[in-house]
């Protein structure tokens, strides 16, 4: 993709749950956080619209998405690259 770069924009790993819609994934993101009180790992899961402009992307690929300004209602975010694809 030949994507401009503009600051400092967040880039996130998650697994690809959902390509039914037409140039847009679904990517569930999961990240670690210690508890406030127990210090123990808490697992915390996000869902992100992402734009997949080919539509390459299949249910169970690793991507890497990349913060982007709006796109749609819940669009916040675009596919970079496909880290992992499904067998």
């Amino acid at each position: 993709m030949a994507e401009k770069e503009r600051g400092n924009a967040k880039a996130l790993a998650g697994l690809v749950v959902s390509d039914k819609m037409d140039k847009t994934v679904v990517v569930l993101v999961e990240r670690l956080v210690k508890h406030p009180v127990y210090k123990k790992y808490v697992r915390r899961r996000a869902k992100f619209m992402a734009h997949d402009e080919t539509n390459d992307c299949r249910v169970g690929d690793t991507v890497l998405i990349r913060q982007s300004r709006p796109l749609s209602r819940h669009k916040r975010w675009r596919v970079s690259k496909v880290l992992e694809r499904v067998a």
